[in-house]
């Protein structure tokens, strides 16, 4: 699965795309067609004061090239737009391939990612072809048209007897008539041209009706400097789903996160625990329902005055190109001792003063020169400069080995020890020591208590999912042993 940061990557490559057409293209497509119609309508001037007649012409064919547009168009505008359609999952497979580099190495499947990017750029080049196919075909009957109007005007001046027209008037009717069905062609050619084109336009339309994120800044609402306090989190009938037309992810969740308490939240995949982390952080709205910190609805403040005051450590750690003061305090808010501080806490202290430029030590784009576990320590660290009084670990130990689990474990039970801490649970035994834990599945509250009294009841979900967690595990070491 891509993480959010390529999922905007590819959004963005999409929308400069098309942004790119509408900044070089069309004013190019739509001038010609004012040239083309100017033209014709010049024509069309002096054809009624010289050579009338030639209208006889004129009128019919005018008819046929606007039945051709009208064939023509609806075609390729689905072509173009099945051609935008497939540049997605290029972009998508392209970043997960490189992503993933290392280990398609490793497992020496180059070839078969080779091939599946062929495929996708296979099926993106099949709508183009066939839009060229379109466009061809509009082309050779626009240019039949116009030799079958020369070939009938020239058979006509031959065969009607001298006397009947004068000679130099036919003449010139006819230079006209074909300068004008070649103007029509050019006209239905160009109106077809842009007419393609303008479907980066339609998208580029689309993305601006996105519905934006609330105001990141109310000045109305003023809130306390040291809210949240205490840390405690209601919620109250609460209700997300990521579309009108999708289910409900989460269902009537109504339950209160004590302040300064440690609660887990653990669940089958799919059951909505990261859907409540980003419920607690705006990232999406509630349908129904309020989720409450410290006697505030969140709903009712900007996203920079909630956000600025939680901390999440990610699955996913992220580190940013620059350096590693950058990544620690983005917003030059902390003293070089602070820093220090911080980095000996998360026991990254050593590795960075073992650095030739110590604070100002280069960190290159992600993070690559920095381990897993290294990135998702520096996370931490951020977390404890920020002292926040709620911090969400979501899944943060997911992608680290279990010394490091353990480690980063020790760390929040000391550091945070007076705040309130919400884990989404991956391994099972990161909640055990908590003081609640949350059990969801299918978007519903299954059960709500101490870890204790839940490990009392063998029919409870948490109770299962230990003993799941256990087999899992004991399975695995037997695996290693038999492999050693």
């Amino acid at each position: 699965m891509l993480n959010g940061i390529e999922v905007k990557l590819i959004c963005y490559l999409q929308a400069s795309i098309d942004q790119s057409v509408l900044d070089l293209e069309m004013a190019n497509k739509i001038g010609w067609c004012a040239f083309s119609i100017i033209q014709i309508l010049g024509t069309i001037a002096v054809m009624s004061q010289v050579a009338w007649e030639v209208f006889v012409i004129f009128i019919p064919v005018t008819g046929i090239c606007i039945w051709y547009q009208q064939y023509y168009i609806p075609t390729a505008r689905e072509l173009a737009r099945l051609a935008g359609i497939q540049m997605a999952p290029i972009l998508h497979h392209f970043a997960e391939s490189l992503s993933g580099a290392a280990t398609i190495r490793a497992f020496d499947q180059q070839e078969r990612f080779t091939n599946a990017n062929l495929n996708l750029i296979d099926n993106h080049s099949r709508p183009w072809f066939h839009n060229a196919s379109a466009m061809e075909w509009l082309s050779f009957r626009l240019n039949l048209l116009s030799n079958f109007v020369f070939a009938f005007s020239l058979v006509l001046l031959v065969t009607l007897p001298e006397g009947i027209i004068n000679p130099s008037i036919a003449g010139l009717g006819v230079t006209y008539g074909i300068n004008l069905n070649v103007l029509q062609a050019s006209v239905i050619w160009n109106m077809c041209n842009a007419e393609n084109k303008m479907i980066s336009v339609e998208r580029i339309l689309q993305y601006s009706s996105i519905p934006s994120e609330a105001p990141l800044v109310i000045e109305e609402c003023i809130l306390p400097n040291n809210w949240p306090d205490v840390g405690t989190v209601s919620f109250r009938n609460l209700q997300i789903r990521y579309a009108e037309y999708l289910p409900a992810v989460l269902k009537n969740i109504s339950c209160t996160f004590p302040g300064r308490k440690k609660v887990g939240v653990v669940g089958r995949t799919g059951s909505g625990k990261s859907t409540l982390v980003q419920a607690i952080f705006r990232i999406v709205e509630p349908r129904e329902g309020k989720i409450i910190i410290d006697d505030v609805d969140i709903s009712k403040i900007s996203l920079h005055d909630l956000r600025s005051r939680l901390s999440i450590i990610p699955q996913d750690p992220t580190m940013f190109e620059g350096t590693v003061r950058g990544n620690l305090d983005p917003l030059m808010q902390h003293t070089d001792a602070e820093l220090w501080e911080a980095l000996d806490k998360c026991q990254l202290g050593d590795l960075v003063h073992e650095k030739q430029e110590k604070l100002d030590s280069t960190v290159i784009e992600n993070g690559d020169n920095w381990s897993v576990g290294q990135r998702q320590l520096l996370c931490l660290g951020r977390t404890l400069l920020k002292k926040s009084r709620i911090l969400v670990l979501d899944e943060a130990t997911a992608s680290v080995d279990s010394a490091t689990d353990a480690v980063i474990q020790k760390i929040i039970s000391k550091e945070f020890k007076d705040r309130t801490v919400i884990t989404i649970a991956h391994r099972i035994h990161t909640v055990v020591d908590s003081d609640l834990v949350l059990v969801l599945s299918d978007g519903r509250i299954a059960e709500f208590d101490s870890p204790s009294k839940l490990l009392e009841r063998n029919d409870s979900f948490f109770s299962k999912l230990i003993k799941e967690y256990s087999s899992r595990s004991q399975s695995f070491n037997n695996l290693a042993n038999l492999h050693n």
